[in-house]
Protein backbone atom coordinates (compact mmCIF):
# COMPACT_ATOMS: atom_id res chain seq x y z
CA UNK A 1 0.00 0.00 0.00
CA UNK A 2 1.76 3.29 -1.04
CA UNK A 3 1.69 6.17 1.37
CA UNK A 4 -0.22 9.67 0.33
CA UNK A 5 2.25 12.30 -1.20
CA UNK A 6 2.46 15.99 0.10
CA UNK A 7 0.70 18.77 -1.40
CA UNK A 8 1.28 22.37 -0.77
CA UNK A 9 4.39 25.10 -0.79
CA UNK A 10 5.44 28.17 -1.08
CA UNK A 11 8.14 30.26 -2.69
CA UNK A 12 11.24 29.21 -0.52
CA UNK A 13 10.30 25.48 -0.19
CA UNK A 14 9.08 23.75 -3.73
CA UNK A 15 7.13 21.14 -3.92
CA UNK A 16 8.48 17.77 -5.70
CA UNK A 17 7.37 14.26 -6.21
CA UNK A 18 7.63 12.24 -3.28
CA UNK A 19 10.03 9.43 -4.11
CA UNK A 20 8.89 6.97 -1.15
CA UNK A 21 5.34 7.41 -2.00
CA UNK A 22 5.06 4.09 -3.59
CA UNK A 23 7.02 2.44 -0.95
CA UNK A 24 4.49 0.24 1.01
CA UNK A 25 6.41 -0.87 4.01
CA UNK A 26 7.20 2.25 6.38
CA UNK A 27 10.55 0.98 8.17
CA UNK A 28 11.76 0.57 4.55
CA UNK A 29 10.33 4.46 3.75
CA UNK A 30 11.88 5.08 7.22
CA UNK A 31 15.78 3.85 5.87
CA UNK A 32 15.49 5.38 2.63
CA UNK A 33 14.35 9.10 3.88
CA UNK A 34 16.45 9.14 6.17
CA UNK A 35 19.63 7.81 3.87
CA UNK A 36 18.56 11.00 1.40
CA UNK A 37 18.45 13.29 4.20
CA UNK A 38 22.34 11.97 5.00
CA UNK A 39 23.93 11.16 2.25
CA UNK A 40 22.48 14.66 0.28
CA UNK A 41 24.75 16.60 -1.38
CA UNK A 42 25.26 19.93 -0.30
CA UNK A 43 22.12 21.64 -1.46
CA UNK A 44 20.15 25.35 -1.66
CA UNK A 45 18.39 23.82 1.00
CA UNK A 46 20.49 23.56 3.25
CA UNK A 47 21.55 27.33 2.38
CA UNK A 48 17.58 28.24 3.23
CA UNK A 49 17.93 26.58 6.73
CA UNK A 50 21.13 27.96 7.57
CA UNK A 51 19.66 31.72 7.03
CA UNK A 52 15.81 30.46 8.04
CA UNK A 53 17.81 29.10 11.44
CA UNK A 54 20.54 31.24 12.00
CA UNK A 55 17.75 34.56 12.13
CA UNK A 56 17.73 34.16 15.81
CA UNK A 57 21.57 33.44 16.66
CA UNK A 58 21.81 36.95 14.52
CA UNK A 59 18.98 38.88 16.81
CA UNK A 60 20.82 37.45 19.65
CA UNK A 61 24.10 38.92 19.09
CA UNK A 62 22.77 42.04 17.19
CA UNK A 63 21.16 42.85 20.52
CA UNK A 64 24.55 42.12 22.85
CA UNK A 65 26.04 44.75 20.86
CA UNK A 66 23.53 47.16 20.13
CA UNK A 67 22.80 47.34 23.71
CA UNK A 68 26.62 48.22 24.40
CA UNK A 69 25.76 50.99 22.14
CA UNK A 70 22.60 51.90 23.19
CA UNK A 71 23.40 52.21 27.31
CA UNK A 72 26.17 54.88 26.24
CA UNK A 73 23.01 56.83 24.63
CA UNK A 74 20.48 56.08 27.14
CA UNK A 75 22.99 57.65 29.55
CA UNK A 76 23.18 61.16 27.39
CA UNK A 77 19.33 61.13 27.14
CA UNK A 78 18.25 59.82 30.74
CA UNK A 79 21.40 60.50 33.29
CA UNK A 80 21.89 64.17 31.62
CA UNK A 81 22.29 65.05 35.34
CA UNK A 82 24.66 61.95 36.59
CA UNK A 83 27.15 63.06 34.07
CA UNK A 84 25.66 61.35 31.54
CA UNK A 85 26.56 57.82 32.17
CA UNK A 86 24.27 54.92 33.53
CA UNK A 87 24.76 54.21 36.92
CA UNK A 88 26.60 51.10 37.40
CA UNK A 89 23.49 49.19 38.81
CA UNK A 90 21.44 50.28 36.05
CA UNK A 91 23.96 49.04 33.39
CA UNK A 92 24.75 45.69 34.70
CA UNK A 93 20.61 45.22 35.08
CA UNK A 94 19.90 46.23 31.52
CA UNK A 95 22.64 43.71 30.12
CA UNK A 96 21.85 40.47 33.00
CA UNK A 97 18.22 41.32 32.06
CA UNK A 98 18.65 39.19 29.24
CA UNK A 99 20.71 36.18 30.08
CA UNK A 100 18.07 35.27 33.05
CA UNK A 101 14.83 35.33 30.68
CA UNK A 102 17.67 33.01 28.12
CA UNK A 103 18.25 30.62 30.67
CA UNK A 104 14.80 30.28 31.25
CA UNK A 105 14.03 30.53 27.44
CA UNK A 106 16.60 27.44 26.67
CA UNK A 107 15.14 25.18 29.36
CA UNK A 108 11.32 25.34 28.64
CA UNK A 109 11.62 25.36 25.04
CA UNK A 110 14.35 22.45 25.32
CA UNK A 111 12.14 20.82 27.19
CA UNK A 112 8.57 21.12 25.48
CA UNK A 113 10.24 20.87 22.00
CA UNK A 114 10.85 16.91 22.74
CA UNK A 115 7.38 17.06 24.56
CA UNK A 116 5.35 18.30 21.61
CA UNK A 117 7.55 18.20 18.51
CA UNK A 118 10.08 20.60 16.80
CA UNK A 119 7.20 22.36 14.37
CA UNK A 120 4.59 23.19 16.49
CA UNK A 121 6.52 25.44 18.51
CA UNK A 122 9.70 26.62 15.84
CA UNK A 123 8.53 30.22 15.37
CA UNK A 124 6.95 30.98 18.39
CA UNK A 125 10.50 31.92 20.00
CA UNK A 126 10.68 34.43 16.93
CA UNK A 127 7.48 35.68 17.63
CA UNK A 128 8.60 36.39 21.31
CA UNK A 129 12.06 38.23 20.02
CA UNK A 130 9.96 40.54 17.62
CA UNK A 131 7.53 41.74 20.12
CA UNK A 132 10.58 42.20 23.05
CA UNK A 133 12.89 44.05 20.34
CA UNK A 134 9.68 46.19 19.26
CA UNK A 135 8.32 46.09 23.00
CA UNK A 136 12.44 47.98 24.05
CA UNK A 137 12.22 50.17 21.28
CA UNK A 138 9.11 51.59 22.32
CA UNK A 139 9.64 51.90 26.13
CA UNK A 140 9.83 55.41 28.20
CA UNK A 141 9.79 56.33 31.70
CA UNK A 142 6.66 57.62 33.44
CA UNK A 143 6.02 58.53 37.56
CA UNK A 144 5.77 55.15 38.59
CA UNK A 145 8.89 53.20 36.56
CA UNK A 146 11.71 54.38 35.37
CA UNK A 147 13.40 53.72 31.98
CA UNK A 148 15.75 50.63 32.87
CA UNK A 149 12.77 48.78 34.97
CA UNK A 150 10.71 49.07 31.29
CA UNK A 151 13.83 47.78 29.43
CA UNK A 152 14.42 45.37 31.69
CA UNK A 153 10.94 43.95 31.70
CA UNK A 154 11.27 43.61 27.58
CA UNK A 155 14.50 42.59 27.43
CA UNK A 156 13.58 39.50 29.82
CA UNK A 157 10.79 38.97 27.41
CA UNK A 158 13.08 38.50 24.78
CA UNK A 159 15.94 36.65 26.43
CA UNK A 160 12.88 33.97 26.86
CA UNK A 161 12.68 33.99 23.22
CA UNK A 162 16.36 33.99 22.13
CA UNK A 163 16.64 31.29 24.39
CA UNK A 164 14.27 29.08 22.68
CA UNK A 165 16.33 29.71 19.64
CA UNK A 166 19.53 27.98 20.66
CA UNK A 167 17.91 24.41 21.05
CA UNK A 168 15.22 24.84 18.78
CA UNK A 169 18.10 25.79 15.52
CA UNK A 170 20.66 23.13 16.60
CA UNK A 171 18.13 20.61 16.46
CA UNK A 172 16.27 21.38 13.69
CA UNK A 173 19.30 21.90 11.80
CA UNK A 174 21.37 18.93 13.08
CA UNK A 175 18.53 16.54 12.21
CA UNK A 176 17.45 17.70 8.73
CA UNK A 177 21.22 18.23 7.55
CA UNK A 178 23.96 15.95 5.24
CA UNK A 179 26.33 13.82 7.29
CA UNK A 180 29.57 15.11 6.03
CA UNK A 181 28.94 18.76 6.58
CA UNK A 182 26.41 18.75 9.50
CA UNK A 183 29.19 20.39 11.36
CA UNK A 184 29.72 22.99 9.03
CA UNK A 185 26.08 23.80 8.36
CA UNK A 186 25.59 24.13 11.83
CA UNK A 187 28.88 26.39 12.42
CA UNK A 188 26.84 28.28 9.67
CA UNK A 189 23.85 28.84 11.40
CA UNK A 190 25.93 29.68 14.84
CA UNK A 191 28.21 31.97 12.63
CA UNK A 192 24.82 34.50 12.11
CA UNK A 193 26.60 35.47 15.84
CA UNK A 194 29.32 37.45 13.47
CA UNK A 195 27.08 39.28 11.29
CA UNK A 196 24.68 40.47 13.81
CA UNK A 197 27.34 41.97 15.70
CA UNK A 198 28.60 43.49 11.96
CA UNK A 199 24.88 44.43 11.48
CA UNK A 200 23.76 46.41 14.65
CA UNK A 201 27.73 48.34 14.43
CA UNK A 202 26.94 49.56 10.64
CA UNK A 203 23.00 50.25 11.66
CA UNK A 204 24.13 51.90 14.86
CA UNK A 205 27.09 53.97 12.83
CA UNK A 206 24.39 55.14 9.74
CA UNK A 207 21.86 56.12 12.96
CA UNK A 208 24.59 58.11 14.31
CA UNK A 209 25.91 59.51 10.98
CA UNK A 210 22.13 60.47 10.09
CA UNK A 211 21.89 62.84 13.56
CA UNK A 212 25.49 64.41 12.97
CA UNK A 213 24.55 67.71 12.67
CA UNK A 214 22.64 67.52 15.59
CA UNK A 215 25.02 65.66 17.58
CA UNK A 216 28.09 68.32 16.85
CA UNK A 217 26.52 71.44 18.36
CA UNK A 218 27.28 69.50 21.84
CA UNK A 219 31.02 69.60 22.10
CA UNK A 220 30.59 67.82 25.67
CA UNK A 221 28.23 65.92 27.20
CA UNK A 222 26.80 68.46 29.56
CA UNK A 223 25.67 70.93 26.56
CA UNK A 224 23.56 68.21 24.92
CA UNK A 225 20.41 69.92 25.31
CA UNK A 226 17.37 69.02 24.05
CA UNK A 227 17.50 69.06 20.34
CA UNK A 228 20.86 66.91 20.85
CA UNK A 229 18.96 64.15 23.52
CA UNK A 230 16.21 64.19 21.08
CA UNK A 231 18.45 62.89 18.05
CA UNK A 232 20.08 60.41 20.66
CA UNK A 233 16.76 58.88 21.93
CA UNK A 234 16.01 58.66 18.19
CA UNK A 235 18.91 57.00 17.48
CA UNK A 236 19.00 54.07 20.33
CA UNK A 237 15.38 53.32 19.46
CA UNK A 238 16.88 53.07 15.81
CA UNK A 239 19.44 50.80 16.64
CA UNK A 240 17.50 48.39 19.40
CA UNK A 241 14.42 48.27 17.12
CA UNK A 242 15.81 47.27 13.43
CA UNK A 243 16.80 43.88 15.09
CA UNK A 244 13.37 42.79 14.35
CA UNK A 245 13.67 43.60 11.24
CA UNK A 246 15.19 40.01 9.52
CA UNK A 247 13.10 38.40 12.33
CA UNK A 248 9.80 39.25 10.60
CA UNK A 249 11.63 38.32 7.67
CA UNK A 250 12.20 34.93 8.49
CA UNK A 251 9.31 34.12 10.69
CA UNK A 252 6.90 32.38 7.52
CA UNK A 253 9.67 29.83 6.87
CA UNK A 254 9.90 28.99 10.73
CA UNK A 255 6.12 28.68 11.16
CA UNK A 256 6.04 26.69 7.59
CA UNK A 257 9.08 24.42 8.59
CA UNK A 258 8.14 20.41 8.44
CA UNK A 259 8.25 18.26 11.21
CA UNK A 260 11.62 16.82 11.51
CA UNK A 261 11.50 13.26 10.34
CA UNK A 262 13.89 11.89 13.19
CA UNK A 263 11.51 13.20 15.83
CA UNK A 264 8.03 11.79 13.60
CA UNK A 265 9.93 8.84 13.08
CA UNK A 266 11.81 7.92 16.17
CA UNK A 267 9.43 10.03 19.47
CA UNK A 268 6.13 10.65 17.66
CA UNK A 269 6.39 7.49 16.47
CA UNK A 270 4.48 8.48 12.75
CA UNK A 271 6.23 6.31 10.14
CA UNK A 272 4.56 7.22 7.48
CA UNK A 273 4.61 11.04 8.40
CA UNK A 274 8.08 10.93 8.90
CA UNK A 275 8.70 10.04 5.24
CA UNK A 276 6.50 12.68 3.91
CA UNK A 277 8.38 15.25 6.00
CA UNK A 278 11.55 14.29 4.69
CA UNK A 279 10.33 14.80 1.10
CA UNK A 280 8.81 18.15 1.90
CA UNK A 281 11.45 19.65 3.30
CA UNK A 282 14.51 18.33 0.91
CA UNK A 283 12.14 19.35 -1.86
CA UNK A 284 11.12 22.88 -0.74
CA UNK A 285 7.46 22.28 0.62
CA UNK A 286 5.63 22.50 2.74
CA UNK A 287 1.84 22.77 3.40
CA UNK A 288 -0.87 21.93 5.83
CA UNK A 289 -1.96 18.41 4.44
CA UNK A 290 -2.35 15.15 6.74
CA UNK A 291 -1.59 11.73 6.50
CA UNK A 292 -5.12 9.09 5.18
CA UNK A 293 -4.78 7.99 8.92
CA UNK A 294 -7.23 5.19 7.55
CA UNK A 295 -4.66 3.88 4.67
CA UNK A 296 -1.75 4.13 7.97
CA UNK A 297 -4.24 1.92 10.07
CA UNK A 298 -5.11 -0.22 7.55
CA UNK A 299 -0.85 -0.78 6.63
CA UNK A 300 -0.08 -1.57 10.52
CA UNK A 301 -3.26 -4.30 10.63
CA UNK A 302 -1.62 -6.07 7.74
CA UNK A 303 1.90 -5.67 8.83
CA UNK A 304 2.26 -4.35 13.11
CA UNK A 305 4.77 -2.91 14.18
CA UNK A 306 6.39 -1.94 17.76
CA UNK A 307 9.51 0.09 17.81
CA UNK A 308 11.20 -1.35 21.09
CA UNK A 309 12.36 2.05 21.83
CA UNK A 310 11.99 3.69 25.65
CA UNK A 311 9.35 6.09 25.44
CA UNK A 312 10.12 9.82 26.83
CA UNK A 313 9.65 10.76 30.53
CA UNK A 314 11.26 11.94 33.13
CA UNK A 315 11.60 9.21 34.63
CA UNK A 316 13.54 7.71 32.03
CA UNK A 317 15.38 10.85 31.92
CA UNK A 318 16.85 10.54 34.83
CA UNK A 319 17.45 6.90 34.75
CA UNK A 320 19.05 7.69 31.63
CA UNK A 321 21.60 10.45 32.64
CA UNK A 322 22.01 9.19 35.89
CA UNK A 323 23.90 6.19 34.50
CA UNK A 324 27.81 7.92 33.88
CA UNK A 325 28.65 6.67 30.64
CA UNK A 326 25.40 9.36 29.93
CA UNK A 327 25.77 11.59 32.74
CA UNK A 328 29.27 11.94 31.75
CA UNK A 329 28.45 13.30 28.74
CA UNK A 330 25.45 16.04 29.99
CA UNK A 331 28.40 17.14 32.16
CA UNK A 332 31.05 17.70 29.37
CA UNK A 333 28.60 19.63 27.23
CA UNK A 334 27.02 21.50 30.16
CA UNK A 335 30.37 22.09 32.09
CA UNK A 336 32.41 23.22 29.29
CA UNK A 337 29.46 25.51 28.10
CA UNK A 338 29.49 27.08 31.32
CA UNK A 339 33.15 27.92 31.52
CA UNK A 340 33.43 29.19 28.51
CA UNK A 341 30.82 32.20 28.40
CA UNK A 342 32.67 33.02 31.87
CA UNK A 343 35.61 33.99 29.96
CA UNK A 344 33.52 34.71 26.55
CA UNK A 345 31.43 37.86 27.94
CA UNK A 346 34.20 38.56 30.24
CA UNK A 347 36.30 39.46 27.75
CA UNK A 348 34.16 42.24 27.14
CA UNK A 349 35.21 43.98 30.22
CA UNK A 350 38.65 45.08 28.33
CA UNK A 351 36.84 46.68 25.62
CA UNK A 352 37.12 50.58 26.77
CA UNK A 353 41.04 49.33 27.17
CA UNK A 354 41.55 47.66 23.95
CA UNK A 355 39.65 50.42 22.55
CA UNK A 356 41.37 53.68 24.26
CA UNK A 357 44.73 51.36 22.82
CA UNK A 358 43.69 52.27 18.95
CA UNK A 359 42.34 55.56 19.67
CA UNK A 360 38.42 55.18 19.95
CA UNK A 361 37.59 56.11 23.41
CA UNK A 362 37.48 58.52 25.81
CA UNK A 363 36.48 61.55 23.16
CA UNK A 364 34.67 64.52 24.95
CA UNK A 365 31.85 65.44 22.53
CA UNK A 366 29.13 63.40 21.75
CA UNK A 367 29.22 62.42 18.07
CA UNK A 368 32.85 61.42 18.67
CA UNK A 369 32.10 59.26 21.15
CA UNK A 370 29.29 57.84 20.05
CA UNK A 371 30.76 57.38 16.48
CA UNK A 372 34.31 56.38 17.73
CA UNK A 373 33.03 53.65 20.12
CA UNK A 374 30.86 52.25 16.64
CA UNK A 375 33.80 52.01 14.37
CA UNK A 376 35.93 50.74 17.12
CA UNK A 377 33.99 47.65 18.12
CA UNK A 378 33.25 47.16 14.42
CA UNK A 379 36.95 47.00 14.03
CA UNK A 380 37.26 44.40 16.59
CA UNK A 381 34.31 42.16 15.17
CA UNK A 382 36.13 42.25 11.87
CA UNK A 383 39.71 41.21 13.03
CA UNK A 384 38.60 38.28 15.12
CA UNK A 385 35.53 37.58 15.86
CA UNK A 386 34.02 37.08 12.38
CA UNK A 387 37.06 35.46 10.98
CA UNK A 388 36.96 32.72 14.13
CA UNK A 389 33.41 31.63 13.33
CA UNK A 390 34.04 30.81 9.57
CA UNK A 391 37.40 28.83 10.26
CA UNK A 392 35.29 26.79 12.56
CA UNK A 393 32.79 26.19 9.86
CA UNK A 394 35.99 25.34 7.31
CA UNK A 395 37.50 23.09 9.78
CA UNK A 396 34.63 21.26 12.26
CA UNK A 397 34.02 18.35 9.77
CA UNK A 398 37.99 17.93 9.31
CA UNK A 399 39.43 18.18 12.10
CA UNK A 400 36.74 17.35 14.35
CA UNK A 401 35.07 19.23 17.14
CA UNK A 402 36.34 17.65 19.91
CA UNK A 403 40.01 18.41 18.78
CA UNK A 404 39.14 22.31 18.32
CA UNK A 405 37.06 22.62 21.53
CA UNK A 406 40.17 21.06 23.47
CA UNK A 407 42.86 22.67 21.44
CA UNK A 408 40.76 26.12 21.83
CA UNK A 409 40.55 25.88 25.51
CA UNK A 410 44.29 24.85 25.54
CA UNK A 411 45.20 28.06 23.58
CA UNK A 412 42.71 30.30 25.37
CA UNK A 413 44.45 29.44 28.57
CA UNK A 414 48.21 30.35 27.35
CA UNK A 415 45.83 33.69 25.78
CA UNK A 416 44.75 34.53 28.85
CA UNK A 417 47.72 33.68 31.53
CA UNK A 418 49.63 35.61 29.13
CA UNK A 419 47.45 38.94 29.06
CA UNK A 420 46.94 38.56 33.06
CA UNK A 421 50.40 38.28 34.46
CA UNK A 422 51.65 40.24 31.76
CA UNK A 423 49.69 43.13 31.63
CA UNK A 424 51.34 45.83 33.18
CA UNK A 425 54.16 44.82 30.83
CA UNK A 426 52.71 44.88 27.45
CA UNK A 427 51.95 47.81 25.23
CA UNK A 428 48.47 49.01 24.19
CA UNK A 429 48.75 47.39 20.57
CA UNK A 430 50.12 44.44 22.18
CA UNK A 431 46.95 44.23 24.17
CA UNK A 432 45.08 44.66 21.22
CA UNK A 433 47.00 41.45 19.48
CA UNK A 434 46.20 39.42 22.25
CA UNK A 435 42.17 40.44 22.49
CA UNK A 436 42.06 39.67 18.87
CA UNK A 437 44.07 36.42 19.54
CA UNK A 438 41.23 35.27 22.38
CA UNK A 439 38.38 36.63 19.93
CA UNK A 440 39.78 34.35 17.37
CA UNK A 441 40.44 31.31 19.49
CA UNK A 442 36.95 31.06 21.33
CA UNK A 443 35.06 31.51 18.03
CA UNK A 444 37.34 29.32 16.49
CA UNK A 445 36.99 26.52 19.26
CA UNK A 446 34.91 26.03 22.09
CA UNK A 447 32.59 28.72 21.56
CA UNK A 448 31.28 27.00 18.08
CA UNK A 449 31.77 23.79 19.40
CA UNK A 450 30.00 23.83 22.94
CA UNK A 451 26.58 24.82 20.50
CA UNK A 452 27.03 21.93 18.16
CA UNK A 453 27.91 18.92 20.31
CA UNK A 454 24.58 18.92 21.94
CA UNK A 455 22.34 18.99 18.88
CA UNK A 456 24.58 15.30 18.12
CA UNK A 457 25.07 13.77 21.04
CA UNK A 458 22.01 12.56 22.40
CA UNK A 459 18.94 10.78 21.88
CA UNK A 460 16.26 12.00 19.82
CA UNK A 461 13.28 11.99 22.32
CA UNK A 462 15.93 14.10 24.75
CA UNK A 463 18.00 15.84 22.38
CA UNK A 464 16.43 18.92 22.98
CA UNK A 465 16.42 18.93 26.48
CA UNK A 466 19.54 18.18 26.88
CA UNK A 467 21.05 21.22 24.52
CA UNK A 468 18.85 23.44 26.70
CA UNK A 469 20.45 22.36 30.01
CA UNK A 470 23.83 22.93 27.88
CA UNK A 471 22.90 26.30 26.64
CA UNK A 472 21.34 27.55 29.57
CA UNK A 473 24.45 26.17 31.68
CA UNK A 474 26.23 28.54 29.39
CA UNK A 475 23.96 31.64 30.05
CA UNK A 476 24.18 31.27 33.79
CA UNK A 477 28.18 31.13 33.27
CA UNK A 478 27.32 34.46 31.52
CA UNK A 479 25.16 36.24 34.42
CA UNK A 480 28.49 34.99 36.54
CA UNK A 481 30.62 36.71 34.63
CA UNK A 482 28.85 39.90 34.41
CA UNK A 483 27.45 39.88 37.95
CA UNK A 484 30.18 38.32 40.06
CA UNK A 485 33.37 38.97 38.61
CA UNK A 486 32.28 41.93 36.51
CA UNK A 487 32.84 44.05 39.68
CA UNK A 488 36.25 42.98 40.40
CA UNK A 489 37.71 44.98 37.78
CA UNK A 490 37.60 48.26 39.79
CA UNK A 491 38.60 46.75 43.24
CA UNK A 492 40.14 49.02 45.08
CA UNK A 493 39.80 51.85 42.38
CA UNK A 494 36.31 52.59 42.01
CA UNK A 495 35.61 53.74 38.05
CA UNK A 496 38.97 52.05 37.50
CA UNK A 497 40.24 48.84 35.82
CA UNK A 498 42.95 48.28 38.55
CA UNK A 499 42.20 44.52 39.29
CA UNK A 500 41.56 43.79 35.33
CA UNK A 501 44.87 41.61 34.97
CA UNK A 502 43.83 39.30 38.11
CA UNK A 503 40.33 38.92 36.55
CA UNK A 504 42.24 37.49 33.46
CA UNK A 505 44.07 35.38 35.47
CA UNK A 506 40.78 34.26 36.99
CA UNK A 507 39.66 33.46 33.25
CA UNK A 508 42.90 31.66 32.63
CA UNK A 509 41.62 29.67 35.07
CA UNK A 510 38.77 29.37 33.93
CA UNK A 511 39.98 27.71 30.48
CA UNK A 512 42.34 25.60 31.82
CA UNK A 513 39.19 23.58 33.80
CA UNK A 514 37.01 23.90 30.39
CA UNK A 515 39.91 22.31 28.57
CA UNK A 516 39.98 19.17 31.50
CA UNK A 517 36.19 18.98 31.16
CA UNK A 518 36.18 19.18 27.16
CA UNK A 519 37.74 15.20 27.27
CA UNK A 520 34.27 14.16 28.34
CA UNK A 521 32.89 15.34 25.23
CA UNK A 522 32.26 12.69 22.46
CA UNK A 523 33.75 13.45 19.04
CA UNK A 524 30.86 13.34 16.36
CA UNK A 525 32.47 14.26 13.02
CA UNK A 526 30.55 12.44 9.81
CA UNK A 527 28.65 9.88 11.73
CA UNK A 528 25.09 9.82 10.90
CA UNK A 529 23.09 10.81 14.27
CA UNK A 530 21.73 7.46 14.70
CA UNK A 531 25.07 5.58 14.27
CA UNK A 532 26.67 8.27 17.35
CA UNK A 533 23.71 7.26 19.34
CA UNK A 534 23.93 3.77 19.19
CA UNK A 535 27.40 3.97 20.23
CA UNK A 536 27.45 6.72 22.70
CA UNK A 537 23.64 5.17 24.02
CA UNK A 538 23.87 1.72 22.71
CA UNK A 539 19.67 1.85 21.29
CA UNK A 540 19.29 0.67 18.65
CA UNK A 541 15.94 0.67 16.63
CA UNK A 542 14.06 -2.71 16.41
CA UNK A 543 10.67 -3.70 15.47
CA UNK A 544 8.18 -6.34 16.34
CA UNK A 545 6.73 -8.56 13.85
CA UNK A 546 3.33 -10.44 14.23
CA UNK A 547 5.03 -13.16 15.15
CA UNK A 548 6.94 -11.65 18.01
CA UNK A 549 10.42 -11.92 16.71
CA UNK A 550 12.76 -9.33 16.41
CA UNK A 551 14.19 -7.80 13.02
CA UNK A 552 16.31 -4.69 12.91
CA UNK A 553 16.15 -2.19 10.62
CA UNK A 554 18.91 -1.78 8.57
CA UNK A 555 20.42 1.06 6.40
CA UNK A 556 23.18 2.22 4.83
CA UNK A 557 25.52 4.99 6.99
CA UNK A 558 26.37 8.17 5.34
CA UNK A 559 29.78 10.27 5.12
CA UNK A 560 32.51 8.68 4.41
CA UNK A 561 31.39 5.16 5.50
CA UNK A 562 30.28 3.04 1.89
CA UNK A 563 29.31 -0.31 3.79
CA UNK A 564 25.50 -0.96 5.07
CA UNK A 565 25.46 -0.23 9.28
CA UNK A 566 22.53 -1.05 11.56
CA UNK A 567 20.80 2.35 11.91
CA UNK A 568 19.84 3.19 15.33
CA UNK A 569 16.98 4.27 17.06
CA UNK A 570 16.93 8.22 18.74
Amino acid sequence: MSAVKTSGGNAAFHNFVNDFAHIADPNERRRLALEKIDNAPFGWYHVRAIVVAGIGFFTDAYDIFSINIAVTMLGYVYFHDRGSKLPTNSDTAVKVATSGGTVVGQLFFGWIADVVGRKRIYGIELIIIIVGTLGQSLSGPSQAIDIIGVLCFWRVIMGIGIGGDYPLSSIITSEFSTTKWRGAIMGAVFANQGWGQLGAAIVALCATAGFKGTLQTASTAAMCGADCQTAVDKMWRITIGMGAVPACIALYYRLTIPETPRYTFDVARELEKGAADIQKYISGAYGNAREDEIKALREAEINPIELDVPKASWKDFWHHFLQWKHGRILIGTAGSWLLLDIAFYGLGLNNSTILAAIGYAGQPDVYTNIYNTCVGNLILICAGGIPGYWFAVATLDIVGRRTLQIGGFLILTILFSIIGFAYHKISGHGLLGLYVLCQLFMNWGPNTTTFIVPGECYPTRYRSTAHGISAASGKIGAIIAQTAIAPLRTRGCPGGSCWLNHVMEIFALFMLLGFFISFLVPETKRETLEDICERLHGETNHRKNSHGADSSVEGESSGESSGEKKVAEV
